[in-house]
């Protein structure tokens, strides 16, 4: 199973824990955005958007880092606590994972990246936008051990740390949303692959210190 990735983004982070979390092992497959891999012929014949995480499987190609996750889950996992069958429970955890993507991980991109790759000015009111995205999570998590609710640890979970340790190197204050930094606290301990992300972070984590 080959992994198209970078160490250091938060999607690639969160399918290697759900890698790690079903128990199948991905052939990495290290992917210079800045150098233009992705942009190889031989690249974009998996993948014509030419974006990572990509993962192929037997020949079967898929990117976008939450679809990934759940295919692994489908596919791969011993039972459904992951990514459960029952459709309301399934049905939260898909909206945390779209959550996730729309609002949490793109308001980061939003307020950070152009700060860090376009060498720009913060702006204020993406800054806002970026903290409303994380009062909604502490919302969802209040009363709650895991981002969807429930018992166990799903998919959700996983795709959130990501993002929420991401926003932890970048210098946000977690402390200032109680219920994320006790879940964040806990989760990074308790999460299958937390050690890949561990790495991946200080390799994210070079950008900010440039």
């Amino acid at each position: 199973m080959d992994f198209y990735y970078l160490p250091g983004s938060a999607p690639c982070r969160a399918v290697q824990m759900t890698a790690a979390a079903v128990g199948v092992e991905l052939n990495l497959k290290l992917t210079n955005l800045m150098a233009g891999e992705h942009l190889k012929p031989e690249f974009l014949k998996i993948n014509p958007q030419h974006c990572i995480p990509t993962l192929v499987d037997n020949g079967f190609a898929l990117w976008e880092s939450r679809a990934i996750s759940t295919y692994l889950a489908e596919k791969y996992a011993k039972n459904d606590s992951l990514y459960p069958k029952d459709p309301k429970k399934r049905a939260v955890v898909n909206q945390r994972l779209f959550f996730d993507m729309g609002t949490l991980y793109q308001r980061f991109a939003d307020y950070y990246y152009p700060q860090v790759f376009a060498k720009q000015p913060a702006n204020p009111e993406n800054e806002k936008k970026m903290q409303d995205a994380v009062d909604f999570l502490n919302i969802f998590l209040e009363g709650h051990k895991y981002v969807a609710g429930g018992d166990h640890l799903t998919i959700a979970d996983l795709s959130i740390l990501a993002t929420i340790s991401t926003y932890d190197v970048a210098g946000f204050d977690l402390a200032k949303y109680p219920h994320v930094k006790s879940w964040y606290d806990n989760i990074r301990k308790e999460a299958p692959g937390a050690a890949i992300n561990e790495a991946g972070l200080a390799e994210f984590k070079k950008y900010f210190d440039k």
